[in-house]
């Protein structure tokens, strides 16, 4: 069998902020084209890692070998981003054309084509003229995963994208993950859900800053729960 090409390698790869170490000698390979769920406790570092996956948070130790071809795009739990920014939600979703044009720049008639595209494909057109912090969670979560597809990365990262939704919104979230991993990107998300983690091609367990589990999602869910040594 062809052995499957891979987006990031970490290795030896240890992180953390000022004294307090997070991430702790992770060695891993995350599958091109496939969804890879993160799973752990709070505090067991998969928001750390998915920053130093997305490049915004430079290792102590180790090394991060990339082998995709954008600039990935990261997007935040929505209770990251402060309820109080004056922001619409075209003006949330244009943001991710920043990768692109650089901020505050003119955006160019692909990219307000790119911003109108993503803002239908989230449901959420009729919202673009509202303020960010008018929204409900569910809706707000929409407006930053429009954000992170309007960056056309390759490689898409997603800090717990379904926590604290509806049980249809979440089911929307993961109906979506599924149809950009069809479309060849690279998808990893943090998630507390097993259901969620079940539906991706691929499953790192996080305990303590470091990995306990990887693999296949049934298998390594497995391990959630078992003491390790």
């Amino acid at each position: 069998m062809k052995p499957q090409p891979t987006a990031v390698q970490l290795s030896a790869v240890s992180a953390g902020y000022g004294p307090h170490l997070v991430l702790d000698e992770v060695h891993t390979a995350l599958p091109a084209g496939r969804t890879t769920a993160l799973v752990g406790a709070n505090g067991s570092g998969k928001s750390t890692l998915l920053a130093v996956v997305a490049g915004v948070h430079d290792p102590a130790s180790g090394t991060v070998h990339r082998h995709h071809r954008h600039r990935p795009a990261l997007v935040l739990q929505r209770s990251a981003v402060p309820d109080a920014l004056p922001v619409t939600v075209r003006d949330t979703v244009a943001m991710g054309r920043w990768a692109h044009r650089g901020p505050w720049r003119r955006l160019t008639a692909h990219d307000r084509a790119v911003v109108d595209a993503c803002l239908r494909r989230l449901g959420i057109a009729r919202l673009a003229g509202r303020r960010l912090d008018e929204l409900s969670g569910g809706q707000r979560q929409r407006a930053l995963l429009a954000q992170g597809l309007a960056q056309e990365s390759d490689l898409l990262l997603l800090d717990e994208p379904a926590t604290g939704l509806d049980a249809a919104a979440q089911e929307a979230i993961l109906d979506l993950i599924d149809e950009v991993r069809a479309e060849g990107t690279t998808v990893v998300h943090a998630t507390h859900d097993p259901h969620a983690a079940r539906r991706a091609d691929h499953c790192l367990v996080l305990t303590a800053g470091r990995i306990t589990a990887e693999g296949a999602p049934a298998e390594a869910l497995e391990a959630v729960g078992r003491p390790h040594p």
